[in-house]
């Protein structure tokens, strides 16, 4: 992975993509990157699990059911939520005005020297630790 940018997916970033939203154009293309082996595109799995419950919520639990469907065959790796993981993400929330999910994205992109991909503005609160993508909002 050293030689090839890490990408690391907010939920912001494949909401959009899933709803075809203003930022999906840039997020397609990284998918396009990860599947020609271009780069690496990694998630938490706390943070596919932000996007199945907004979902869920606000379409419904088969939106849910068919929009993860798809994301398993994205070429995104799911990253696990070990004990590590959750201190260091416990760590950053302590510490940032972040959400909780979000903190686990800032993990995620220490951890591999990633590119976070989002358009969320609570981002800015944690630029100082981690590379951000910034993508078009609504």
């Amino acid at each position: 992975m050293a030689d090839k940018p890490v990408y690391i997916m907010d939920a912001f970033a494949l909401m959009a993509y899933l709803n075809g939203e203003p930022a999906a154009q840039r997020v397609r293309e990284i998918l396009a990157d990860g599947e020609k082996g271009k780069c690496h595109i990694s998630m938490s799995i706390i943070n596919l699990g932000e996007v199945l419950y907004n979902l869920e919520r606000n379409y419904g639990l088969g939106r849910a059911q068919d929009a993860l469907a798809v994301i398993q065959g994205l070429p995104i790796e799911v990253l696990s939520a070990d004990d590590q993981t959750v201190f260091a993400a416990a760590h950053v929330k302590a510490n940032y005005p972040v959400s909780y999910a979000d903190a686990f994205v800032v993990v995620a992109a220490q951890k591999l020297n990633g590119i976070v991909m989002t358009g969320d503005p609570e981002f800015h609160d944690v630029a100082e630790l981690a590379k951000v993508e910034w993508l078009k909002r609504k």
